[in-house]
Parts: C-alpha cells; sequence; structure tokens
C-alpha cells in the first residue's frame, strides 16, 4: 500500500488534464493510474495513421446491446480506448466545442456554473491555435489546435459540392456558430498528433510529485465512513492498493465510470443487491442517462485514384513516409478527415441537428468496409442531439468482466427521422457535379434510386456507434443527479468525476475538447479550494 494526495483514475483526455494541473502544486503528491500501455506507438502520433489506432490494439472494444429492429447479424461493438491519452491518442483529432446552447442546457439541468461563458475561458486556456486568436480562441495553452496543412483535393470538391447544395462556407466552427461547410481544425502541432498525453503529461511527468502508471487496472474504490479513502487495483498480476489523503477523482470514461462506481457499492440499490454487492450508497442515476452519438456510414467507389486509398500501395506509402519523415507533411500530417459540415434535418431546431464528416477513403475505421478495386471514400453523418437515452448496467460483480451497455438508440423516433433526413441530404449532395465527376458507383446503400422509406430501414439496420458515451454520471442537484456542480459524487466525500460522464447532455460534436475543458475547469475549482 503507498499513498498520495491525489489519486486519478483513468489517463484519458481528462486524467491527462488533471494530473498536470494538480501536480503543478509542488505540495500534492499526485499518482495517474492508466489501464492500458504507455502512447509510445509511432502510430499514435503521426496524424496520417489514424486508419491505425481507428482499428488497432490500442482499443478496448465494449458489446452493446441494440434495440429492436437493428441489425444482429452479430455483436454489434462500441470501442473505447486504452492506451495513455486515451481517446485523444487514437481519435481523429477533430477539435469541436459545441455551440452555446449546449451548456445552457447543462445549466437548465442543474450544472450551475457550466454555462458557455463559464466554460469558454477554460477552452481558450487550454488551446494554442495556429490561426485564431480572439475572444473565441487562445494561443498560449498546451494543446496545439492547428489547420490540416496538407488538403486532399477530393475534400475541396466535397465542399465545393455542399455549396452547390446550398451550405455556406463556415470558416470557423469553434465560433459559436456552427452552421455551414467547412475544414476542420485538428488537435495537432507541427504534423504531429495533440493528445492530452503529448500536451498535458509529457511536460509534467520529470516532477517529482507526479507519478504515472500505466497497465493498471482499477477493481474499487475504497470508501470508509462514507469518505473515498483510496483504489485498489491490478498491476503485473498483484493486487495493490493506494491511499488518497485528499480526494479521489474517477476519469475513466462514460462507461468504466459508472461500472467503477456500481463495483464500490455505489449506484442503484436494487443493482447493486442483484449481484451481490454491498451497498454504500444508493445512487440510483449511476449508469443512466447514456448518450452516444450514432452515425451512419456511405460508401462510395471511385472512379479513379482519387483519395488516400491509393497510399495502400506499398510506392505510394513510401513517398508519404519519406515526405513526412523529411519535411513533415504531405498526405501523413492529415488526419484524413479533413473536411465537414453541420447542417439541419429538422428546421425546428435552433441550430443544425446533424454532423458531416467527408472520409477520403474507404474502410479506414473499424466496421467500415473497403470498395471494389480499392479506391473510395466515405461519408459519414450523425445526430448530434440524440434524445433517446441508454443506460449501463453491471453483468457481475467480478471486475473482469464487460458491463451491460445498452444505448437504446433511436428509442425516441425522432433520433431516427433526424438522420433519415440527414441521409438524405448527404445522398443529394453526393450527386453534384464538383463532386459526382469523381465517383464510379454507390456501394453503400446499394447504388440506384431509393425511397424515404428505404433509407429509414437503412439507417436503422446499420447504424453504428459514434464512440462518444456520455451522461452516465452526470452533474446536477435532482435525485438522478450523481455529482454536484463541483463534480463531487453525491453522498461520498473526497470523490469526484471528471470525464464525459458528467455531461448532462452530449456537446453538439465531437467531445474530446470538451473533455479537456472540464479537467482544465475542475482542476482550477480543486486548486482555489
Amino acid at each position: 500500500m503507498d499513498w498520495a494526495d491525489y489519486v486519478i483514475v483513468g489517463g484519458g483526455s481528462t486524467g491527462c488534464v488533471m494530473a498536470a494541473r494538480l501536480s503543478e502544486d509542488a505540495d500534492a503528491q499526485v499518482v495517474l493510474l492508466e489501464e492500458g500501455p504507455r502512447d509510445l506507438s509511432p502510430y499514435i502520433h503521426i496524424p496520417g495513421a489514424y486508419y491505425k489506432t481507428a482499428q488497432g490494439p490500442l482499443l478496448k472494444r465494449f458489446p452493446w446491446e441494440p434495440t429492436d429492429g437493428q441489425s444482429r447479424q452479430e455483436q454489434p461493438t462500441m470501442v473505447q480506448a486504452s492506451v495513455l491519452g486515451g481517446g485523444s491518442s487514437v481519435n481523429a483529432m477533430i477539435y469541436i466545442r459545441g455551440n452555446p446552447d449546449d451548456y445552457a442546457t447543462w445549466e437548465t439541468l442543474g450544472a450551475s456554473g457550466w454555462g458557455y461563458q463559464d466554460v469558454l475561458p477554460y477552452f481558450r486556456k487550454a488551446e494554442n491555435n495556429n490561426r485564431f486568436c480572439n475572444e473565441a480562441h487562445g494561443i498560449d495553452g498546451p494543446l496545439g489546435v492547428s489547420d490540416i496543412d496538407h488538403i486532399h483535393p477530393l475534400t475541396r470538391a466535397w465542399l465545393q459540392a455542399c455549396q452547390q447544395q446550398g451550405l455556406p462556407l463556415n470558416p470557423d466552427f469553434n465560433s459559436g456558430d456552427q452552421a455551414g461547410c467547412g475544414l476542420y481544425q485538428i488537435t495537432a502541432r507541427n504534423g504531429r498528433r495533440s493528445s492530452a498525453a503529448v500536451a498535458y503529461l509529457k511536460p509534467a511527468r520529470k516532477r517529482r510529485n507526479l507519478s504515472v502508471r500505466t497497465g493498471a487496472r482499477v477493481l474499487r474504490v475504497l470508501v470508509e465512513n462514507g469518505r473515498a479513502t483510496g483504489v485498489e487495483y491490478v498491476a503485473k498480476g498483484r493486487t495493490r492498493t493506494i491511499r488518497a489523503r485528499r480526494e479521489v477523482i474517477l476519469s475513466a470514461g462514460g462507461i468504466n465510470t459508472p461500472k467503477l462506481l456500481m463495483l464500490s457499492g455505489i449506484g442503484p440499490a436494487d443493482e447493486l443487491r442483484r449481484h451481490g454487492i454491498e451497498v454504500v450508497h444508493d445512487l440510483p442515476g449511476v449508469g443512466q442517462n447514456l448518450q452516444d452519438h450514432i452515425e451512419i456510414s456511405l460508401i462510395y467507389q471511385l472512379n479513379g485514384p482519387h483519395s488516400y486509398d491509393k497510399y495502400k500501395k506499398l510506392h505510394w506509402k513510401a513517398l508519404a513516409g519519406l515526405n513526412y519523415l523529411l519535411f513533415k507533411g504531405g498526405p501523413a500530417s492529415s488526419n484524413l478527415i479533413e473536411g465537414g459540415a453541420f447542417w439541419w434535418a429538422d428546421r425546428a431546431e435552433r441550430h443544425p441537428d446533424v454532423q458531416y464528416f467527408m472520409v477520403v477513403g474507404a474502410g479506414v475505421e473499424e466496421g467500415v468496409e473497403a470498395v471494389p478495386g480499392g479506391n473510395g471514400c466515405t461519408i459519414n453523418l450523425g445526430q448530434i442531439r440524440p434524445r433517446s437515452r441508454g443506460e449501463v448496467r453491471l453483468t457481475s460483480a467480478d471486475p473482469a468482466a464487460f458491463p451491460r451497455v445498452i444505448p437504446n438508440y433511436f428509442s425516441d423516433p425522432h433520433d431516427l427521422e433526424t438522420i433519415t433526413d440527414g441521409t438524405m441530404f448527404a445522398l443529394q449532395v453526393m450527386e453534384q457535379s464538383a463532386i459526382s465527376r469523381y465517383v464510379e458507383r454507390r456501394q453503400l446503400p446499394e447504388a440506384g434510386p431509393v425511397t424515404r422509406d428505404q433509407i429509414r430501414r437503412f439507417c436503422q439496420t446499420t447504424a453504428h456507434a459514434a464512440l462518444h458515451p456520455a451522461g452516465t454520471c452526470r452533474a446536477g442537484v435532482d435525485d438522478m443527479a450523481v455529482v454536484d456542480p463541483q463534480l463531487r459524487v453525491h453522498g461520498i466525500e473526497g470523490l469526484r468525476v471528471a470525464d464525459a460522464s458528467i455531461m448532462p447532455t452530449l456537446i453538439s460534436g465531437n467531445p474530446n475538447a470538451v473533455c479537456i475543458m472540464i479537467g482544465e475547469k475542475l482542476s482550477d475549482m480543486m486548486r482555489r479550494r
């Protein structure tokens, strides 16, 4: 057994920020426990190797339970990162904050102090932007945020097609106005991924008061007399205990954090008793309110080597590697998803409710197939403010067992109608002359005219998880809230949650930047106290 002032469970985006910021206090001993390995794989740090990290061994695959009407040809899985840096080490690096009303909703639901004007200073504090410096963007933070230097011609053609379809060009999706099409900024600096592990943890690791332990799988939080006193974990086959003098902070993500709480006896009492777990504190909201963006993939076969797929051939791959080695440029400096859009499916919504991604290749992401001939592209789209709610439950009291992940996608009919309309719009964009000249045929859905009913069924049966689970330990003050606005677990002293699970609702877009902001804001609150 050993001791620390702060024990942080989970070395993902928020956990890395928390470890770096809390260890700035030289009097505070900080220990960060991460189940996965260190971020030593070279694929992590090269943006163009995203196709490797998106479907490789650095991912943990959670089975999830489909709802009625969804495809059941095989057990679907939801991947989550298992490596230092978490999602920021394996994701597509797209930097999105959502829109101001997302945070107004958080406040309405009880997360006071988390409105847009409250969180904006922490987005700016984190950010080192290579293009913007204004009221919305900062340039002095540790997190590299940059334009993509190498933009593929097919991305530009698709953006022109979006404009032919009537979308305005948006120069900054993070200005507070997301509507339109444009180029994404990504979390990268000088041609290398700027993960939370690189941006925050790497500069901090020389501090004597910070210990980072990888390969450490936490089994449960230790609670004595209503206070979290440490955690029990396994490393190198041995069960160990570490005590926390001040606080334990759970940053294990939207699936593992509620699982850990329940294994520790904190959660819905009936659920805990069903698995023979002693109830430490009855907290019915743990594991409830699960939200995830769900995505549709449209796959097109191209009539020539017009995408990054041509770099699958050895000589092209060698040329791209040489360019990157010498100049940190070329295709390997791209994240392969350079352009996107936010637009309306339901015009009754105040803000765009569908997000689009132009993936300049086919078979890049896990579960998305390649095309005959090898040259293709993929249009991904997702409904970004889902109304459906799911849950995370236990399958047993065994910490090694997978939890039950029940997303309940499309349980609210509005979500299916929204993504159906969004898909119809994406198909229309691909028929515009700016992009259609490069297309041989549509592979998925199958080529030919389609009706709205056919597209609805296509969406229902082929939709896949967008890998943004959130909301399962939501912040608020009502009976179903798990943490208060200071992210302290209700009813347990010395225990906080800091990751996507605290979000009352998912933000409108990729949540990684928000997870980093959460770490910045919480560590500032804790250090002020």
